[in-house]
């Protein structure tokens, strides 16, 4: 049983923050996101993943599990210490659409301002960056190198660097690039120092307001980062940085071919031999960040598709078995003291579902797949049971909007009779209502269903490489109005305590007494 209380939470990246220069960070605008939070009675925040994307700007696909991404360090906490200046800043041009994330202009922009802070910080602030760089010497010491010699490479993956020493990380070429790129190393040590800096300063906020992060663990990491360069030994590869199977789902209803990842698979018998120290070093890093830690893929650690290198599609894959709970077991008994989420969606076998048993952790009931006219979903919700998270939809699913857009007229319907919904009402409040009043321990939405806001606020469309992660919500958006009205939802359904009767003001009382 999770150790969760009966709370709710909002499902919104960081990146899809309001902001003035592409993208949402780490300043007043989550800080304004957390009061608002906080006054519509939400316990949690739930966060995509953090780390610095790579190619298709996924936060699923990072050059690093420890590392934070660059893009969401504020730029205007920079200004405020004298290593921007407005001007600078301001001659960017960061896009033209406030309702999107413009990717490659952010690039583009973003890296020569740090490189600016960068020269006026280094010496300002040396020695708390020195303690930064003692206190994280194991991961950003590789992630800093591989950041350097990528760039040296020309931002090339480092299966295509033309020095096979540093490419198969031997220790005299890292020894040899270290003192070659000095500079480098130490401007990408700089800018994680900003992040978590500032990440620390916006997380401390939150918990002084009652608020707590949810973040996820992807279940694999990518090619191009620094986990498999520096720690190959842990991954399916060849003696040349080969995969030898890549990661993937099968066909199913929905996608003919299945699903196609690419992912490195890890090698179970070695982390197992290992006693699991690369994942329990990556989850020390990652309650750094987040109170609630959401294991991506769940039914992965049970058994996982493992498809041919060099395929063009998912479908020849085959099923071969997951860590199970010898995993599962080590990180929460590690881990006593934080909550886990298993995203045990997809294709659930006896198997997955004993594994979910045995761990005891929450699973997830999506209010989007529920409601079949001609059958009973698990995820209907009078069959939420208390130990699970409810969701109206995640990352990956449409907007609520866009969801009934192509769901079938029947299907529609049974929702529709099932929910009671009301023309007052509507679509998305309704299905918050039915989301709340479920028995789950805690329920989610995103922020686009608390805006009512169509497909075209959608955030992810698995399978697609293109237009995804670009949704940004609008200045002033959040308003006291909407969290008041999430807030009475929250309350109605035992999910946040009343606020206090305000006590009555002193020129109320005197007049008061003056009737008397």
């Amino acid at each position: 049983m999770s150790d969760l209380e009966r709370s709710s939470g909002v499902l919104m990246p960081m990146t899809s923050l309001p902001s003035p220069y592409g993208v949402g960070t780490m300043g007043k605008e989550a800080f304004r996101f957390v009061d608002f939070l906080a006054a519509a009675g939400q316990k949690y925040w739930q966060l995509l993943p953090l780390g610095p994307t790579g190619y298709g700007d996924s936060p699923y696909s990072s050059y690093s599990t420890f590392a934070g991404n660059p893009y969401l360090i504020d730029l205007d906490l920079l200004i405020e210490e004298g290593l921007l200046t407005e001007e600078e800043v301001k001659a960017v041009e960061w896009g033209t659409e406030p309702s999107q994330t413009d990717y490659s202009r952010l690039y583009q922009g973003r890296y020569p301002l740090l490189r600016k802070a960068y020269e006026r910080g280094r010496e300002k602030l040396g020695g708390d960056v020195e303690q930064f760089c003692r206190e994280n010497a194991r991961w950003l010491n590789e992630f800093a190198l591989y950041m350097a010699v990528k760039a040296h490479f020309e931002m090339k993956s480092w299966t295509e660097w033309p020095d096979a020493e540093i490419r198969k990380h031997q220790p005299d070429a890292i020894h040899r690039y270290m003192g070659m790129l000095q500079d480098e190393v130490d401007f990408y040590r700089f800018v994680q120092f900003l992040f978590f800096r500032q990440w620390k300063a916006l997380k401390d906020y939150a918990s002084e307001k009652g608020v707590l992060f949810i973040g996820d663990i992807p279940i694999y990491v990518a090619m191009d980062s620094a986990d498999i360069w520096a720690e190959p030994q842990f991954f399916q590869l060849d003696a040349d940085g080969v995969p030898k199977e890549v990661a993937g789902v099968p066909p199913d209803p929905f996608t003919e071919d299945g699903q196609l990842w690419g992912n490195p698979l890890y090698d179970w018998d070695r982390m197992k031999a290992d006693g699991y120290g690369w994942w329990i070093r990556r989850i020390e890093g990652a309650t750094k960040l987040f109170d609630v830690l959401r294991i991506d893929h769940f039914r992965g650690m049970e058994s996982y598709w493992a498809v041919p290198y060099g395929d063009k599609t998912a479908k020849n894959g085959r099923w071969r078995p997951g860590p199970g709970m010898g995993l599962v077991g080590v990180l929460t008994s590690w881990f006593n003291e934080t909550s886990f989420i298993a995203e045990d969606l997809g294709y659930l076998t006896p198997e997955v579902k004993k594994l979910l048993s045995d761990s005891g952790l929450p699973g997830m009931r999506v209010m989007e797949f529920a409601f079949d006219a001609h059958g009973e979903s698990d995820y209907l919700p009078h069959r939420c049971n208390e130990n699970s998270i409810c969701y109206l939809g995640t990352h990956d699913n449409d907007t609520v909007h866009g969801w009934l857009e192509t769901t079938d007229e029947e299907d529609m319907a049974f929702a529709k009779r099932y929910m009671h919904i009301t023309p007052d009402e509507g679509w998305c409040w309704g299905m918050i209502r039915s989301g709340m009043a479920t028995s789950s321990v805690l329920f989610v939405v995103q922020m686009q269903d608390l805006l009512e806001l169509d497909g075209t606020a959608r955030m992810n469309k698995p399978g697609s490489d293109s237009g995804n992660w670009r949704w940004r919500m609008l200045p002033g958006a959040a308003d006291e109005a909407l969290a008041a009205k999430l807030r009475l939802y929250t309350e109605t359904f035992r999910r946040t305590d009343p606020l206090p009767e305000e006590e009555p003001k002193e020129d109320e009382e005197a007049a008061e007494a003056e009737k008397e």
